[in-house]
């Protein structure tokens, strides 16, 4: 069911909060098992479901997702629910506070029904490095679901959930939408707040939403975006407002051949270009895309390096290196010699002045154009069984890197499938053009 269509009846009590958030615990512990997909549950969904039932019966107001369930990834902290970002490390840390993004959905009368898996500490692409198994992905059993967010995506792809939240350093949204076949957005940087996020890199990452529809996504992008005393990367900058009658013929069209050649199947590319034959398109270049890769994983080691120095083992949890996995383990070995290294300024520096060089470029395109259209991923999701090196499950990442380098926007659509497995048409648009994205993915939406 639509996401419009259900609030609706909940709203006119055809269907009661109650009822929605039972029939997703029901399939929940019939199939989560094979599926793996949540790790931890919300033991007050159901009382939360009945007092928003009680208040749409008596008439009172209730907010926008009144009874809709929302699946979390486990590196955003829900009150009094273990976030563990799916390691030892932390595997019994319970939050004692909630995100901001959390706290808006409470205000809004959305039921968290509990934590998904990820891969861990969002290190991988693939939705394997979990330190409690593997995800498996609803809409190509056997194929990975994409990572990191890839319990976030396989919630909303086996109906577990009405939306879920996930969160994308450098595509851990879009990849693992495009993998599902579900809508997936990457907000700008600075647009939803960060606080309560376990990051990967706190320059790049972001919180987003992921759901069947994009209405579903752009209600819960209006919820959660918007400034907060609590995360200075905030913006001031409005919330733009989104409409599905829109119209987005206005909207200038760009393609570049710069990601064409990146494209590893040309099946995927074919998918793409087929979803939007019947738009006019204008070239654009965008110079050093081909770095992206190379520019982004400097970042993000040196960061998560940074960053995961409180997990000691003396205030909570147990100290990371005696614990993670060998993804986030070789992230934090790269960090520490890429840190030690940069009194000459050999590599973090030179990959944010790289960063800056793709920023600008990408800035020059939206000069002629207001939305670039590309594949999400070079190539299709492997198998679990298939023996694949670091290198190539970096590559997943080649095309949605970019827009986190850049700090704009992004959003996954599908766009058909190839051999059975799903396949997304991304978008990109302007930092702070949510708007314009949300149009341009509604019209796709009704082809």
């Amino acid at each position: 069911m639509a996401i419009k269509e259900k609030l609706l009846q909940i709203m006119a009590g055809t269907v009661t909060a109650e009822q929605n958030i039972s029939q997703f615990l029901k399939k929940i512990s019939t199939e989560n098992e094979k599926l793996n997909i949540f790790l931890h549950m919300n033991p007050d969904a159901i009382a939360q479901a009945k007092s928003i039932d009680a208040k749409i019966a008596k008439g009172d107001p209730v907010g926008k997702l009144a009874g809709l369930g929302i699946a979390i990834k486990s590196n955003i902290c829900v009150e009094g629910i273990i976030t563990n970002c799916a390691s030892k490390t932390l595997q019994n840390y319970t939050a004692t506070y909630d995100a901001d993004v959390i706290s808006a959905i409470k205000r809004e009368d959305g039921i968290i029904i509990g934590m998904v898996n990820q891969d861990e500490f969002a290190c991988g692409g693939s939705g394997e490095t979990s330190a409690f198994g593997k995800c498996e992905n609803p809409a190509a059993p056997g194929h990975i679901p994409g990572g990191s967010s890839s319990g976030s995506a396989a919630a909303v792809a086996a109906d577990f959930c009405d939306i879920s939240l996930g969160s994308d350093t450098g595509g851990s949204i879009r990849n693992p939408a495009s993998h599902c076949g579900i809508v997936g957005i990457k907000p700008s940087y600075g647009r939803v707040s960060r606080y309560g996020l376990i990051d990967l890199s706190m320059s790049l990452d972001q919180i987003g939403p992921l759901c069947k529809d994009v209405y579903g996504c752009a209600l819960m992008m209006e919820v959660i975006s918007g400034l907060s005393e609590n995360d200075a990367s905030t913006s001031a900058v409005d919330v733009e407002t989104y409409s599905e009658s829109s119209d987005a013929s206005s909207l200038r069209i760009g393609v570049s051949s710069d990601f064409e050649k990146l494209c590893t199947d040309k099946r995927i590319l074919e998918k793409v270009m087929t979803k939007i034959s019947d738009v006019k398109t204008t070239e654009v270049s965008i110079p050093h895309i081909d770095l992206a890769i190379q520019t982004y994983y400097p970042i993000v080691y040196v960061e998560i390096y940074s960053g995961t120095r409180k997990f000691d083992g003396r205030r909570y949890g147990m100290k990371i290196e005696d614990t993670c996995g060998d993804e986030v383990l070789r992230r934090i070995l790269g960090g520490r010699e890429i840190s030690k290294a940069e009194h000459n300024g050999k590599y973090y520096r030179t990959a944010l002045a790289v960063k800056e060089d793709i920023e600008k470029q990408i800035a020059k395109a939206f000069e002629t154009v207001d939305i670039i259209v590309l594949p999400t991923t070079p190539i299709l999701p492997h198998k679990f069984d298939e023996d694949i090196s670091v290198e190539a499950m970096y590559s997943y990442d080649a095309f949605t890197i970019p827009a986190n380098l850049a700090g704009i926007c992004a959003g996954v659509i599908p766009a058909g499938t190839i051999d059975g497995i799903p396949v997304g048409l991304q978008v990109f648009a302007k930092k702070f053009a949510e708007k314009d994205m949300f149009n341009f993915l509604f019209s796709l939406e009704k082809k």
